[in-house]
């Protein structure tokens, strides 16, 4: 206490203003459309009415609506809506493979072969 009876640590009233939640588009989302970039995607290059971005079951997502109106998602890596790997912006499209995406096609192999029986799984081509 200070000598006029004020507890030493007054803290001022810190007043939030709470905005109700609105369903309304944002005029200002940069993306009221979103491109479908992964290349192998049967839709890639096409754009879409986007609904939401969200991280679902760990995994970053992009919800939007065909031209039917039928809601839809993909993973938000396969659109414009998630920067560009730089990787693939530097290699200019002069590298078909990521060292990432190489180890994981490793580690999957290894992981099949260690299977019992992997080695029945394919039936040898005799000449």
């Amino acid at each position: 206490m200070r000598a006029h009876g004020t507890p030493l640590c007054q803290s001022p009233v810190q007043v939030s203003v709470w905005t109700a939640p609105s369903t309304a588009p944002d005029p200002d989302d940069q993306y009221r459309r979103v491109r479908v970039t992964h290349r192998f995607h049967p839709l890639s290059g096409r754009d879409f009415e986007f609904v939401v971005h969200r991280r679902n079951w760990g995994e970053d997502r992009v919800y939007c609506r065909d031209e039917d109106g039928e809601l839809f998602s993909l993973p938000a890596a396969w659109t414009d809506v998630a920067p560009a790997d730089p990787f693939v912006v530097i290699a200019a499209g002069r590298c078909p493979f990521t060292a990432e995406g190489l180890l994981a096609v490793a580690d999957l192999i290894d992981r099949l072969r260690s299977h019992p029986g992997s080695g029945m799984a394919v039936k040898k081509i005799m000449p």
